[in-house]
């Protein structure tokens, strides 16, 4: 057994802390980079259409800006669950896992100091080096993004969904291939639900850079602050029921930051929810049917004037209308089913919750081989059961097996389609998952108060097989 593979396994289940930066100056300094970027858009003529932004954006309250405290492999875990719908097609599988496992080496926690990239992650290939940004900078900023979604709603289930893929059933484009186009949207939806009660949602932007600022970096030219400024727009463009009453996160990660990684934090206010609606497909139900929609696009959204005049205008976004609030619900409810089904390998069975703009076709096919995720998988974590797929590779050399699960009766439940029982049953076992870093036998182990797992152990070497008759 490698004793380099051991250490990196025993760093990955450490506990370690990731600084949080959200203040008043980030606020001016990311209004200073937004007017940079208006002047550089002035003078290519890039866009002639008006910019919209946040009317308000703030720091966090003083109670969310604490360290973060977690695991290396607890953020891996992070980023690996919010790609589990990523159209990867029929390589989805091993592109799935792979998206968090190629960077367990990547980041390093030095003895009484934060987490920073290790001497690997600080130099990546350089076409490697914009993909590291934007997948760790999803990793952290989501990382601190649920944590404060659940400091407000400690009652709750919270629930991450790929943006695109929630929009898709009420917006795609009717090209061969339907998608949003460019159309400015937010990275992530994060639904913080209870049974019986309307879902509280957020809109979310994560971002990351490998920028080493120095005194000289001038506000419009510091990469954090501009990714904050262009993901105000971003969120701009996504309103559920009215306009500027969907709570926004803002996140942008510095991974080359002096302390070590950075994460700074802004918020716009708002308190969107949805309509209480149950969602149970029973075998044979035409999903397209019940959540298919043609929502505009095209100046949906009246926003007022400034205060005492009486001059309003419209501008382009996803609005999420009063009277579709129980359809978004039902199309978050089986997208986030989808992609809990997805964590565990499952692939057929994925489909009952998809619609076909949202990519059902894709867990109708065979994969390539050696490249599916596939449910055939099962291990036993504190006398629960949990079943999943793994994947086996290689980690200085030593054979190393990671496994994504999700405790078997909530997963019995997806499979028939059930997710209002799942919903009801997954929140009363809530608080009974394991809360520790590592399980016997296991290395680094991540649980959820969703009853799903990520765990990574080293392999034993297989011995070695002696020819006892010759093969005719």
């Amino acid at each position: 057994m490698s004793a380099a593979t051991d250490r990196i396994l025993a760093e990955l289940a450490d506990t370690t802390r990731v600084h949080v930066r959200s203040a008043a100056q980030l606020v001016s300094d990311a209004d200073k980079a937004a007017a940079g970027i208006d002047r550089e858009r002035a003078r290519k003529a890039e866009n002639k259409e008006e910019v919209f932004r946040k009317p308000l954006t703030e720091p966090l309250p003083a109670a969310e800006r604490e360290d973060l405290t977690l695991t290396t492999w607890q953020v891996l875990g992070t980023l690996a669950r919010s790609s589990t719908l990523a159209r990867h097609g029929q390589g989805r599988g091993l592109a799935e896992h792979w998206q968090s496992l190629k960077y367990c080496r990547a980041m390093a926690t030095p003895k009484g100091a934060h987490l920073r990239l290790s001497s690997s992650g600080e130099s990546p290939e350089q076409f490697h080096r914009g993909l590291q940004a934007r997948e760790l900078g999803r990793a952290f900023g989501l990382a601190l993004a649920e944590r404060t979604i659940r400091l407000r709603h400690p009652d709750r289930i919270i629930a991450t969904i790929d943006a695109e893929a929630a929009l898709l059933p009420g917006f795609a484009r009717s090209d061969k291939q339907p998608t949003l186009g460019a159309w400015p949207r937010p990275d992530y939806l994060i639904e913080a639900w209870k049974p019986d009660e309307p879902s509280i949602v957020y809109a979310v932007t994560a971002s990351g850079n490998h920028q080493i600022a120095t005194p000289r970096t001038g506000k419009a030219q510091r990469t954090t602050f501009r990714q904050l400024a262009r993901a105000s727009e971003r969120v701009e463009h996504l309103h559920i029921g009215t306009w500027n009453n969907t709570g926004c996160l803002l996140m942008s990660t510095e991974l080359l930051a002096p302390g070590g990684i950075t994460v700074h934090a802004l918020q716009a206010s708002g308190s969107a929810q949805l309509r209480n609606a149950h969602l149970d497909l029973e075998d044979g139900s035409d999903i397209d049917r019940r959540l298919k929609r043609s929502l505009q696009y095209v100046d949906t959204v009246r926003v007022p004037g400034p205060e005492g005049l009486p001059r309003e205008h419209r501008h382009n976004a996803f609005l999420i209308p009063v009277k579709e609030l129980s359809w978004f619900a039902q199309v978050l409810a089986a997208t986030g089913a989808a992609g809990q089904l997805a964590w565990t390998g499952a692939g057929r069975e994925i489909s009952r919750y998809l619609t076909a703009v949202q990519g059902r076709h894709r867990y109708q096919e065979r994969t390539f081989a050696g490249a599916a995720s596939v449910r055939d998988a099962h291990h036993t974590f504190n006398g629960e059961r949990f079943v999943g797929t793994d994947q086996v590779f290689r980690l200085d050399g030593q054979r190393v097996e990671a496994f994504s699960g999700m405790a078997a009766p909530l997963y019995e439940l997806l499979e028939m389609g059930k997710v209002e029982e799942y919903r009801r049953l997954a929140y009363e076992r809530r608080d009974v998952w394991p809360t520790g870093t590592t399980a016997p036998g296991w290395g680094p182990t991540s649980f959820r108060d969703d009853g799903t797992v990520m765990a990574l152990r080293i392999l034993p070497k297989e011995p070695a097989v002696r020819r006892t008759q010759r093969i005719r």
